[in-house]
C-alpha cells in the first residue's frame, strides 16, 4: 500500500523552480521557472496561520522536498485529460476495467505518458490514484478498493492535504490545538506509523501538521502533542477514542476521515469503535450551518458481507475499484508444491527457503496458527536459519524491532516467520513468500501474496499444499490462470461446490441408466411380441430368456411379471459400485515422494510444470 512512497523517493529533479498555482478544486499546477535561491510565495505560504510567523527556507536542490509536488502534478494532468475524454460523463458507482482500458487507449495519444517525457523521472501515478484522486478532490465520499501495494495511501493523503488548503484559502480555517481537521484510522500500529511517516514526508513541503496516536505507546506525550496546533491526527480507533473521552481531542473541526484497511476493521471487530466515533460525527452534520464530512475508506479486498456493512454505514458511499481488486499480482510467479502425504513438510520448507537464502532474498514464511509459527522457528532455527517472528503473541514493541531487524539490508535475519497479522498493510521489500500452511481462503491468499512485487517490482510465491488444501488450492490456480476474481474462495464453499458437482453427475449417470435398463426391456417386449411361432436354429430370442427365468423358480409356475424388475436393480447397484470403485482407485494413484512443483508467471494462461 504504501509502495509508492518508496519509489517517489527516486524521482531525480533538475534545478528548474517549481510553484503553485492557486486555482480552486484543482490540483496545483506546476510551472517551471528560471533557476532561484527559494520557493515562489505560493508555495511557501504556510498552511495554518500559526504556521506563518517562521516560515523555514527550503533548500530546492533537496529532492525529499519536492517529490510529493512532481506527483501532484502528474495526477493533476491526468485527471484533466479524463476530464477532457468525458465532457458529459459521470462516472459511474463502480468503475469497470473495459472503461478504464478503453479510456487509457485514447489517451495516449494526446498527453504525455510519463515523467520521463517531462525531462524528469519515469514514474507514473498508479491506476488507484488516476481514479482515487480526481473523485476525493471533488469531495465526495469514496471507497478506493485496488491490490496491496498499489500507492493507495499517496491516493488519499495528496488530495486530502490539497482540500485542507484550500479549506484554508476560501473559509478561512486555520490550525488549532486539540481540534484535527483530518483523522486516518488503521487498524495496527505498524501501519498508523507507516502511515504516518508518508504524512510527515508530505508535511516538509505542504507546511501541515500531523502527529501519530496509536495503541501500545505511552499516551501523556500523545496528550502533549495535542495540545499543539495540529491539523492531521494518524492512529488507531481505540487510542483515538481514548483521547477524545478524555477530552484531549475535539470533533469540532474534523472535516475528512480515512478508515485504511477498512474491510480488516470491519472484519475483525473494530466496527463497535468506529461507530461509536461517527455518532457524533453524524449528528453535528445534521446541523444546519455545518459543513459535515468526507469519508475516504481505502481497502485491498472487499467481500459481500464487508460491503453490505459498509453501505449500510455510510449511505451512498461511492466504490471506485481498479482491475486488479481481488486478481493475482502480474508480477509475481505463483508455484504450487502439492504434498502427497509422505513427505515431511519441515524438509519441503527448507527445500524451498535454501536456494531464495543463497540468493540474498528477503522471504516471509507465513505459518496458520501460533503452533505452527513456533514449530517452524524451531526448525529453522536447528538448521541454522536466522528468522525473526511476528505474531500475536509478540509483544508490540518487540515486533516493531523484529521488522527493524527484517528490513535491515545488513542484518543477518532474512527470514521472518509470521501468522496473518503481518499479512496486511506492512510495507516490506520482500522477495519471496512461502505458505508453509495454506491460507483458508482466497482472500487471506491475497493479502499474503501482497507483501511482494510491490509497485512493479517482481516476486515470488510458493504455497505448500497438503491434501486437505488440494481442492482450495486447484481452484485457486485455475482463477489465477484464467485471469478470474479471488473473491469468496474459500475450503469451505469450494468441497461444497465439488460435493454438489458429484451428486450432479451421480444423477446423471444413474438416468441414463435407467434409460439404458428401460430402453433394453421395451426393445425386448417388442420382439418378444412380434416373434414367429417358429424358431430358426441357433437364433437367440428374448423368448428364451424368459424359459431360463421359469426354470429358476422352484415350483414350476411361471413369475409374475413384476418380479422382473429384481435383475435391473442388480444391474444398477452392480454398476454403480464397480463405477466408485474404479474412480476411488483412480484417485488414490500417488505421484511418488519427489516434490511436484505447478507454478506460472505474471499473465502466462498456461501453467508450467517443473520438478
Amino acid at each position: 500500500m504504501l509502495g509508492a512512497s518508496r519509489t517517489i523517493l527516486s524521482l531525480s529533479l533538475s534545478s528548474s523552480l517549481f510553484t503553485f498555482s492557486k486555482t480552486p478544486h484543482l490540483i496545483p499546477l506546476l510551472r517551471l521557472h528560471k533557476p532561484s535561491s527559494r520557493f515562489h510565495h505560493a508555495l511557501r505560504r504556510p498552511l495554518c496561520a500559526a504556521a506563518a510567523t517562521s516560515p523555514p527556507e527550503t533548500n530546492v536542490a533537496d529532492p525529499d522536498q519536492l517529490k510529493h509536488t512532481i506527483l501532484l502534478e502528474r495526477l493533476r494532468l491526468r485527471h484533466l485529460k479524463e476530464t477532457a475524454a468525458k465532457t458529459q460523463q459521470r462516472p459511474s458507482s463502480v468503475v469497470g476495467i473495459e472503461e478504464e482500458q478503453n479510456s487509457s487507449k485514447s489517451k495516449k495519444k494526446k498527453m504525455v505518458e510519463s515523467f520521463e517525457e517531462l525531462g524528469l523521472s519515469e514514474e507514473v501515478p498508479t491506476e488507484i490514484q488516476c481514479i482515487g484522486v480526481p473523485a476525493v478532490m471533488e469531495r465526495k465520499s469514496v471507497v478506493l478498493g485496488s491490490h496491496t501495494g498499489s500507492g493507495k495511501t499517496l491516493a488519499y493523503l495528496l488530495p486530502v492535504v490539497q482540500l485542507m488548503r484550500e479549506d484554508e484559502a476560501t473559509l478561512g480555517k486555520i490550525t488549532k490545538p486539540r481540534r484535527p481537521r483530518t483523522v486516518v484510522m488503521c487498524p495496527t500500529r505498524e501501519l498508523s506509523e507507516q502511515v504516518y511517516r508518508v504524512a510527515k514526508s508530505l508535511s516538509h513541503h505542504a507546511r501541515f501538521r500531523s502527529i501519530l496516536v496509536s495503541g501500545g505507546s505511552r499516551i501523556r506525550p500523545q496528550e502533549d502533542s495535542l495540545n499543539n496546533a495540529i491539523d492531521m491526527v494518524v492512529g488507531t480507533p481505540g487510542r483515538i477514542l481514548q483521547h477524545i473521552e478524555e477530552g484531549n481531542m475535539v470533533y469540532g473541526d474534523i472535516a475528512y476521515l480515512v478508515l485504511d484497511e477498512a474491510d480488516t476493521m470491519f472484519d475483525r471487530g473494530f466496527g463497535p469503535d468506529i461507530r461509536k466515533f461517527l455518532a457524533p460525527l453524524k449528528q453535528r452534520a445534521l446541523k444546519t450551518n455545518d459543513q459535515g464530512f468526507q469519508t475516504v475508506l481505502v481497502t485491498a479486498t472487499m467481500t459481500t458481507a464487508v460491503q453490505k456493512l459498509v453501505d449500510e454505514e455510510f449511505q451512498g458511499i461511492e466504490h471506485l475499484r481498479t482491475s486488479t481488486l481481488h486478481k493475482k499480482i502480474a508480477n509475481a510467479r505463483h508455484d504450487f508444491v502439492k504434498l502427497s502425504g509422505s513427505e515431511d513438510k519441515l524438509e519441503a520448507l527448507l527445500q524451498v527457503l535454501e536456494p531464495s537464502l543463497a540468493k540474498g532474498s528477503k522471504v516471509m514464511v507465513f505459518c496458520n496458527t501460533l503452533n505452527s509459527s513456533r514449530a517452524v522457528d524451531h526448525y529453522l532455527s536447528e538448521n541454522q536459519v536466522s528468522t525473526v517472528n511476528y505474531h500475536g503473541e509478540v509483544p508490540a514493541e518487540q515486533r516493531v524491532e523484529n521488522l527493524k531487524k527484517f528490513k535491515d539490508e545488513e542484518g543477518d535475519c532474512p527470514t521472518l516467520v509470521c501468522t496473518d497479522l503481518a499479512a496486511r498493510g506492512l510495507d516490506l521489500d520482500v522477495d519471496h513468500v512461502i505458505m508453509f500452511d495454506f491460507p483458508k481462503n482466497s482472500i487471506d491468499y491475497l493479502h499474503r501474496t501482497g507483501r511482494t512485487a510491490r509497485m512493479g517490482a517482481k516476486g515470488k510465491v510458493t504455497s505448500l499444499i497438503s491434501r486437505k488444501d488440494q481442492m482450495l488450492a486447484a481452484r485457486i490456480e485455475e482463477a489465477m490462470r484464467n485471469n478470474e476474481s479471488l473473491e469468496a474462495l474459500t475450503n469451505d464453499n469450494v468441497r461444497r461446490d465439488a460435493a454438489r458437482t458429484q451428486i450432479t453427475q451421480e444423477k446423471g449417470r444413474s438416468v441414463k441408466q435407467i434409460r439404458a435398463v428401460s430402453k433394453q426391456r421395451n426393445t425386448k417386449d417388442r420382439g418378444t411380441s412380434s416373434s414367429p411361432p417358429a424358431r430358426s436354429a441357433g437364433v437367440k430370442t428374448p423368448v428364451r430368456k424368459s424359459t431360463l427365468v421359469r426354470k429358476s423358480t422352484s415350483g414350476g409356475a411361471s413369475s409374475p411379471p413384476e418380479k422382473s424388475t429384481k435383475p435391473k436393480r442388480k444391474i444398477l447397484k452392480t454398476v454403480g459400485s464397480r463405477s466408485i470403485a474404479a474412480r476411488g482407485k483412480k484417485g488414490s494413484e500417488r505421484t511418488g515422494k519427489k516434490l511436484s512443483v505447478v507454478g506460472f508467471r505474471g499473465r502466462s494462461s498456461a501453467a508450467r510444470a517443473s520438478s
